[in-house]
């Protein structure tokens, strides 16, 4: 079941394919409060929504 999250920073982006690093705060009822970190492929800004399949795993790293 996908989570809905909220972009609330942008940490990075890497590689020629567009792959950002970026840290959401999650909106719904499941994960109240919750802050993730996931790698994201394609545009993305600030306030942006982003359905979430697997709310409890974080990214490994990719940029540092």
């Amino acid at each position: 079941m996908a989570v809905p999250t909220k972009v609330i920073l942008i940490m990075g982006r890497a590689g020629v394919k567009g792959v950002s690093r970026v840290r959401c705060k999650v909106t719904s009822d499941f994960g109240r409060d919750k802050v993730l970190v996931r790698n994201v492929l394609g545009p993305v800004r600030i306030g942006d929504v982003l359905m979430v399949p697997e709310a409890e795993m974080e990214t490994a790293t990719l940029i540092e």
